[in-house]
């Protein structure tokens, strides 16, 4: 089964309304399978699946949101944008879906949403229902994350002005910087980045949504902490030539996480779901099959 285009992707979507907002997601794969929540990453969306989406399909009921700001979900302005309301929205769409036993795949900016969850999770506050958690390239220590310029621009008390003044152009200079060097991104995959940036008025949501690399510090002792005293099963798949959370990231998670369980992958860089969705795919197979539901 090849990928989705674009437009298939959101075609073959939903929306349901949390707190008054409409948010995206998409789902596929048998009901009795186990159910898998993919988190998509800052500044994109669910789409980032797309390539290994029908590889994973037969095998699990995949969930894919659209987390609040980004692509086709609501992206209220002005507003506060938090890690612990990305995570309310996700317990309340597999609410919505009935859904009461789920794993996590996660990505970037959605690694510290899965840290939040894991959270609640070991302090009973609720995703009682979540099994295990792999995640994929991502600043899970605040102080191995090496954001890059336009990032902190976007922390910085100019931010606003910094994302009224973002375009296709800085956006594909930024990413052919963090993708590797021979699974760069093509025009169209850039273009598609940038629609679901400006759609519904994006842009201006950029300055807001950025303040979780101000979460993570603050909340470094819950979410670290959660991944080293959690007993659900762990997984890292990274690859290693991302220079923001790369081969110096996966030295810390060894150094931190009891018993890593990691799959390094040379070579590729930051959305290694992307860049080598077989590989990533086959070291997500596997973790997956010594899980219980």
């Amino acid at each position: 089964m090849p990928a989705a285009t674009a437009a298939e992707w959101r075609q073959a979507g939903s929306t349901f309304g949390h707190a008054g907002r409409a948010i995206f997601w998409r789902q596929q794969g048998s009901h009795q399978a186990p159910a898998l929540l993919l988190i998509h990453g800052f500044p994109t969306s669910s789409s980032d699946w797309r390539a290994i989406w029908p590889r994973l399909a037969r095998h699990y009921r995949l969930i894919a949101p659209d987390l609040l700001g980004f692509g086709h979900s609501a992206k209220p302005w002005p507003h506060r944008y938090s890690i612990g309301e990305q995570a309310d929205v996700l317990e309340a769409l597999l609410a919505h879906l009935r859904v009461d036993c789920w794993h996590v795949l996660a990505h970037d900016y959605g690694d510290t949403v899965a840290q939040e969850l894991l959270a609640r999770h070991g302090a009973s506050e609720s995703a009682a229902g979540l099994r295990s958690v792999c995640f994929l390239n991502g600043g899970l220590f605040p102080e191995t994350h090496r954001p890059l310029a336009i990032q902190r621009l976007l922390m910085s008390p100019l931010g606003g002005l910094v994302a009224r003044l973002s375009s296709r152009r800085s956006l594909g200079a930024s990413m052919q910087r963090i993708f590797g060097a021979g699974s760069q991104p093509d025009p169209d995959l850039l273009d598609e980045f940038w629609d679901g940036i400006r759609h519904n008025k994006g842009k201006r949501a950029l300055a807001g949504l950025i303040g979780y690399m101000r979460e993570r510090v603050e909340h470094r002792q819950r979410w670290v902490g959660a991944m080293q005293n959690t007993r659900l099963p762990l997984k890292l798949i990274d690859g290693l030539a991302d220079p923001i959370s790369g081969a110096h990231m996966v030295q810390r998670y060894r150094q931190l996480i009891p018993n890593a369980d990691v799959s390094e992958l040379a070579d590729i860089g930051h959305y290694p779901q992307i860049e080598a969705p077989e590989s990533v795919f086959t070291a997500y197979l596997a973790f997956g099959a010594g899980q219980a539901v």
